[in-house]
């Protein structure tokens, strides 16, 4: 049992030391961008295509603050302006999508995927959904009434007091990261040395084989639906690392997650906003199953096309 809980901690510990490289340095500069002109420019390169979403100009301020920072920051800056009904679920879909882009998108390819790819699943996901929200509802056109008002931030005083603030949320982004992914090495750890990790593992298995994956990839499914791609990307290295996750199996799993990750906290955050909760978790179920089975359909067949190409042409060349 002390062993046990050693080796897991000392896991915790550099899974921590891993991602907290990535999310300090990110968080450090979102946070200063805050007080310069950058966002501002942003919001007003895209203002003149929020109406393609169904969406006002004034929407472009928080589906920037969502992007670039936290799904909070963006319910955050919601409340802030005067939107319908329909703009604010809008706006939750796409943030459900590509909600803290930066952060999340550097920690899975610090996984292994490609930065690129991630970026434009999760992206075009939010801009897809939302041309076609705005396309087939008609409704939701009357006024949103938020269900509380969050407390205003106190604007830094000076670039020094910026630079300070930033660094004390970067501090604390890590210190949470540590408190969620310690305790959750030290279970893993617990689980796999008593042989209970293999059980779940055939308990979920049905899930995984349904989206195109091997059993060993159910841990990574599990803590990116239930904690988020940048803590569940804790158990996710792991995973590569220990259970032997392919490249394929990996991919597949973060295209499921990157539509469908922290399902329930992501959903519930927007309760307050006054808009339909559960459309939003059954879209991004249905998006993250489809894409995700279509996906792994298409790369099966490729896979089995080049194998048999392979053979025929080894088989000419022996008959050479």
């Amino acid at each position: 049992m002390k062993n046990s809980f050693k080796n897991g901690f000392l896991t915790g510990l550099r899974t921590t030391w891993t991602l907290g490289k990535v999310i300090f340095p990110v968080t450090l500069i979102i946070s200063i961008l805050q007080h310069t002109p950058v966002l501002g420019w942003i919001i007003t390169l895209i203002t003149p295509v929020m109406g393609i979403f169904g969406l006002s100009g004034e929407a472009a301020i928080p589906l920037v603050i969502g992007n670039m920072m936290t799904l909070y920051a963006g319910i955050g800056a919601i409340l802030t302006v005067d939107l319908t009904v329909k703009e604010v679920f809008i706006l939750a879909v796409m943030l459900s999508f590509s909600h803290n882009i930066i952060i999340e998108s550097t920690v899975a390819a610090k996984v292994g995927l490609k930065l690129w790819i991630i970026l434009a699943i999760r992206l075009g996901l939010a801009f897809f959904s939302a041309i076609i929200i705005n396309l087939v509802w008609q409704g939701g056109s009357e006024l949103a009434q938020y269900g509380f008002v969050t407390k205003r931030e106190e604007i830094p005083n000076g670039w020094i007091e910026i630079v300070l603030n930033g660094m004390e949320k970067a501090g604390l982004g890590i210190v949470q990261l540590a408190i969620i992914v310690i305790p959750l090495m030290i279970i893993m750890q617990f689980l796999k040395d008593y042989g209970l990790l293999k059980v779940l593992t055939r308990w979920l298995a049905p899930c995984t084989r349904f989206l195109g994956m091997k059993e060993n990839t159910s841990m990574t499914l599990v803590a990116g639906l239930t904690m988020g791609l940048a803590y569940g990307a804790g158990v996710m290295i792991q995973a590569v690392k220990e259970d032997g996750v392919s490249k394929k199996d990996l991919t597949l799993a973060f295209i499921f997650l990157v539509a469908c990750h922290a399902v329930v906290e992501d959903t519930l955050v927007f309760i307050p906003l006054g808009i339909p909760v559960l459309p939003l978790l059954i879209i991004r179920l249905t998006v993250a199953v489809l894409l995700t089975i279509t996906i792994s359909y298409v790369w099966n067949k490729k896979e089995k096309t080049s194998a048999r190409k392979e053979i025929s042409y080894e088989n000419k060349h022996n008959t050479i």
